[in-house]
């Protein structure tokens, strides 16, 4: 079983060809595991294919998250590596189970590795702002997090 972190940059390149391709996203689950790893051989990993379905299955809600906390920016202008990485992101902080605290740090990390330093701040900055507002409405609803730390 492959660390959740390289199964999280596995999720993310997934959603890239899907979001490049807009094809079904079991096709591109398949395509990526057919050709990227085609020596490899790799066995198919439940985590990056609950993450992929889960950010797919949430889109609508997932971008509004992202639309309403990145300022002057527009869901198709963004740059499509960092769009995913937030996707990803927001769908395992509000669906996936993770601590916000960890999949923050998680985004943070594939976006040094997949995109440069001014991505970083902009993804920091989007999901801090989407986990105040999840932790300011938690704490107003007594929820699990009530009370919770940013």
């Amino acid at each position: 079983m492959p660390s959740r972190t390289r199964s999280r940059q596995r999720a993310l390149q997934i959603l890239f060809l899907w979001d490049a391709r807009r094809q079904p996203v079991g096709d591109a689950i398949d395509a990526y595991y057919d050709t990227l790893y085609s020596e490899e051989h790799p066995e198919r990993d439940p985590f990056v294919a609950q993450l992929v379905q889960g950010t797919v299955a949430h889109l609508a809600e997932v971008d509004e998250q992202i639309s309403k906390h990145a300022e002057h920016w527009r869901m198709e202008r963004m740059p499509a590596v960092d769009r995913n990485i937030l996707r990803l992101a927001v769908y395992e902080m509000t669906r996936g189970g993770t601590p916000a605290a960890v999949t923050i740090d998680e985004a943070l990390e594939l976006a040094r590795k997949y995109s440069g330093e001014e991505s970083v701040q902009f993804v920091n900055g989007v999901l801090d702002a989407i986990h105040r507002e999840m932790a300011a409405q938690s704490a107003g609803s007594g929820g699990p997090e009530a009370g919770a730390a940013s």
